[in-house]
Order: C-alpha cells, then structure tokens, then sequence
C-alpha cells in the first residue's frame, strides 16, 4: 500500500447551522478516507463568524487568518447572522475576507443534479443528470466596492465595480484549463463568457481579456453569452452550458439559480480557489431560523467536502484524496437514489441525523 499522505485542514463551523453540519461532515470525511487507506486528515477548529465578533469585537482575529493561510485547505460551513451587523449595518462575513485575503479568484460553483431526487423543477430528462460548472470570480467587480460606498448628502450612493487585468487572466486561464479537463471526460468543453458588454465598459473589458485568453486554448469552444440570457437559459436549457464564467455580482445571483436547478441551497457546494489556497463551503447561509433543530439539509456541506478531496488529490498529487472524494460523492447520490429519503427544505422529514447516517451508510 502506498505511503500514507496527511494534509492539515482549517475548520470554520461559524454560526447558526454550521455547527450542527461540520462534525457528520468531518466523519464521512475521515470515513472515505479510511476506506481508501492512505490519507489522514488533521483538522484545527478555528472560531470566527457573527457570534463570534459579537464577543470578542473581531469576526476572525489575525492569527487565525494565519492558521487558515498555512493550512493544505480550508473547510467552512456557515457564516454571518442578520441580528448581528457591523456599525455600517453590514453582515459579519469572513469568508469574503478570507477571499479577499488570500487571493481566492476562482469561486467555482457546481451545478450537478442527483439522480432521483424529488423537489428539481425541470420535468425534463436531461435535468436528471446535469452537470454544469459555474465560475464566478470572487474578488473583485462589485464586491470590490464592499465598505467603500459613498453617500453623498443623503441624496445619492456610490458603489465602484473593479475589473483588473492580473485578475480576469487568471480567473480565464482556471476556466479554460477546467473546460479542457471536462472536454476530455466527455463533455463539450465549452466555455461561455457570461458579461453585461452590450452595456457597461468594465464588461466590455471583462470579455476582451476572455477572449485573448481563449487563444491559448485552441481546442475549445469560446462564447459569449449576456448575464440576462445565461439566466433565461439556465432555467429553460441548462444542459446547453458546460463551463461559464462570469463577475462577482453575477455569479453570486446565478449560483442561486443553479441551486434550483438541483433541488435547493443545501444540495449546492462550492470552492473558492487561489493560487495557493482553498475555502469549501456550502452555498447556504447560516440559516438562524432552524438552528439547533437538527432540519438542516447538510449534503452541501458533505459534497464541499468532497470537493476538498478532489482539489487536494489534484494539487497535492494524492489519487487517495481523488478516490475518498469519488467514495464521497458516490454515497450521496446512493443515499437519495430510492426517493425515500427527503429533507425538511423539499417538504420531506429527513434531517441533519438522517441524512447523515444514510452517507455514511453507504460509503
């Protein structure tokens, strides 16, 4: 058997029902990554969040920022309630600091539905097995005027979008190299620019950079494809798109309707990726309204975690890492696979317990 690889991971539970999701999600970890046999995880909790900062007056301190930056990946679950606000009236949220931070451009966000899943709200058959990757850039564009709005006279705010070059090559780069992995599974490979160009100059510089970047990858289909549309078309054919890459602002809205697409936020992972580390977490919030009940749907958090895997299998050169998150992924989609098994968010009875013990049931 070959050397066993061990990789540290930096825990944010945060708030609300983060801390109920976190630990069944740590044990179907380490569950996969047993029956691989040769990869161990070492996990450093870490507080941060709205609870948190309304203690102690930081939302994540210095030091762990620190220990997030040094470990091989970052595993978050929730962050942020809306009784808890900064002076601006702003939500507390470390992770869009911890984008900010270390670099993390990359926010891929999958949209993959699971077979046999009741509450997806497309009839038709091809929505049974979709499999779509959204890539919203995640430092910048609109975002980037977080805690810099000007008011002025109480007549007029001011929010800035920034767009960078360094950036966006990046962030294109990602995109096309992902869509030449997809193309040689089997999927198309097309990689769809989703901008506002007709409109606002910054996209229009957004969709230039795109489209030098698309010459280095020759063997791709690049288009462009205006945010309204891509929303019209994600509803009615989301089959029709296999890599799209967009701003901040947009892909934070169409995400959401990615999630739709696979039955709601708590079947809906995601990663926001840099070049030198990593933050996994569900797509949901905090969800302050059925904490502490044990509803929540913790899938999302299970297939961020699968997500990790994969992201250290890829990055670290680890094929146990790649084989615990296929295991991972595989267990999901036989959990739900007989329609029995229902969660509270599409009208079901299956909790946090349930859901769980059904993962890891079949992992």
């Amino acid at each position: 058997m070959p050397e066993t690889q061990t990789f540290s991971i930096a825990v944010l539970a945060g708030d609300g029902i983060g801390p109920e999701i976190t630990p069944p999600c740590i044990e179907i970890i380490n569950s996969a990554c047993q029956k691989v046999g040769n990869v161990s995880l070492e996990y450093e909790h870490i507080d941060a969040g709205a609870a948190y900062y309304q203690k102690t007056g930081e939302s994540i301190p210095e030091a762990s920022l620190e220990k997030c930056r040094k470990a091989d990946a970052i595993l978050l679950a929730a962050m942020g309630l809306p009784s808890i606000r900064y002076p601006n009236g702003t939500e507390i949220a470390p992770q869009l600091e911890l984008r900010e931070l270390l670099g993390l451009y990359a926010g891929v966000r999958p949209i993959k539905t699971i077979p046999g899943l009741p509450g997806k709200p497309l009839a038709d058959p091809r929505a049974e097995t979709l499999d779509v990757v959204l890539i919203r850039e995640s430092t910048e564009g609109l975002f980037a005027g977080r805690g810099h709005t000007k008011i002025e006279n109480d007549e007029k705010a001011i929010d800035t979008m920034t767009i960078t070059r360094p950036v966006c090559e990046r962030l294109f780069d990602f995109a096309f190299k992902l869509g030449s992995e997809r193309k040689a599974k089997g999927k198309s490979g097309r990689v769809s620019c989703i901008d506002k160009a007709n409109v606002l100059g910054g996209f229009a510089f957004f969709r230039k950079i795109f489209d030098e970047r698309a010459q280095a990858f020759p063997g791709l289909t690049a288009d462009h494809v205006y945010v309204d549309a891509a929303g019209l078309n994600l509803v009615k054919r989301p089959w029709d798109f296999d890599v799209m890459v967009t701003e901040n602002m947009f892909g934070d809205i169409l995400s959401d309707v990615g999630a739709a697409l696979m039955g709601g936020m708590g079947f809906a992972p995601s990663a926001d990726i840099g070049d030198e580390n990593a933050v996994f977490q569900p797509c949901h919030g905090s969800a302050p309204d059925i904490a502490g009940q044990l509803k929540a749907n913790p899938t999302a958090m299970f297939l961020s975690g699968a997500m990790m895997l994969d992201w250290l299998g890829s990055t670290k050169g680890s094929e146990g890492c790649r084989q615990a998150a296929a295991l991972i992924e595989q267990a999901v989609n036989a959990a739900f696979a007989d329609g029995g098994l229902i969660p509270y968010e599409l009208g079901g009875n299956a909790g946090t317990k349930e859901i769980s013990e059904a993962v890891i049931a079949n992992i």
